[in-house]
């Protein structure tokens, strides 16, 4: 496993505050309330158009092709409800937890909160073995250490990755009530009561029982499969940190961006600018690629590395890190 130490260090100093006041002489950090009625008007559409679809086409096999139209419109409302955490959208508190509530909870049935609360460690510490959420060990496991003394899952879990991503959509809800339930988040436990009872009303109201079956299984694979390429090439197979670099290294050196144009910028919602959302988290969303050569230029005048690579070998680097966390398990065999 690669750590941090081993990277070459630049006097901290000051280097993000030079940074922030670049950004901020370029006007990055403004609110773009344009960009997002637009955004949040078409997200909300695809989610009306999606469900009118079910209704119509009714008691035909043709409803699964509706359920991958529908896991899209869910992967886009979670990537909207992500900028709503961020407060990229809104400048205060309670609007960004009112649609976030509205978003989250009720439209596609993940807990804003639990979100948020993950979501905001994983920022402060990306990629920290102990204090990252998302690379703590699971299913997956992203450090050698974390592999000892795990079985099959462990040695093979870089050709599972892409199957197990089907089971994500799920995951997050399950996670999402033991959230709710610990927390007795009354407001929340409502909304993802009313969208349960929904999304499992209209299924069997509408389909046979097989076809309802079918209809859930695809709609919750391709959701959990789109979510979790939206946010593997961020992080994984990057270093870790070992607790003594400065904010601007500790989230440079761990995150990745993506190369690509408008359409890989609307497929994973601008998260492929992870870089610059990373130092600046509440930058709205269409604001990151102008940043992106601002952020890149300085990082190589202050000799911090600047990782940036094609969609597909971000994908390649996560497996490959995968296959290496699970090579001593595989030896022993």
């Amino acid at each position: 496993m690669t750590t941090m130490a081993e990277r070459p260090r630049a006097a901290a100093g000051s280097d993000f505050a030079e940074l922030g006041r670049r950004i901020n002489a370029a006007g990055l950090l403004r609110r773009r309330p344009g960009y997002y009625a637009a955004r949040l008007g078409l997200v909300a559409g695809a989610l009306t158009l999606g469900w009118a679809a079910f209704f119509v086409v009714g008691a035909s096999w043709w409803t699964l092709a509706v359920a991958v139209v529908l896991a899209v419109a869910f992967a886009q409302t979670a990537l909207v409800a992500h900028d709503l955490a961020h407060r990229q959208v809104f400048r205060t508190n309670r609007p960004s937890a009112r649609a976030g509530l509205i978003a989250g909870n009720l439209a596609i049935g993940m807990s804003y909160g639990y979100w948020m609360d993950k979501h905001t460690k994983h920022h402060a510490n990306p990629n920290h073995d102990d204090l990252d959420p998302d690379v703590g060990p699971g299913v997956l496991v992203w450090s050698r250490e974390a592999a000892e003394g795990k079985g099959f899952l462990a040695r093979h879990q870089a050709y599972l990755f892409f199957p197990l991503l089907t089971l994500l959509g799920l995951s997050l809800k399950r996670d999402s009530v033991r959230w709710v339930a610990a927390k007795r988040a009354r407001a929340e436990a409502a909304l993802l009561a009313v969208h349960f009872a929904g999304y499992l009303a209209a299924l069997l109201l509408v389909l046979t029982p097989l076809q309802a079956l079918a209809f859930f299984v695809v709609h919750q694979a391709v959701f959990g499969v789109y979510l979790g390429l939206t946010f593997a090439p961020n992080h994984k197979g990057m270093p870790h940190p070992d607790g003594t670099e400065d904010f601007l290294r500790k989230q440079v050196l761990t995150s990745r961006n993506v190369r690509g144009g408008r359409l890989v910028d609307a497929a994973l919602g601008g998260l492929n600018y992870q870089i610059e959302h990373h130092l600046f988290p509440a930058m709205p969303t269409p604001n990151l690629r102008r940043a992106q050569p601002i952020v890149q230029r300085y990082c190589a005048e202050i000799g911090v590395p600047y990782e940036m690579t094609s969609l597909t070998d971000s994908y390649r680097q996560a497996l490959r890190h995968l296959h290496d966390v699970g090579a001593e398990l595989r030896a022993r065999r």
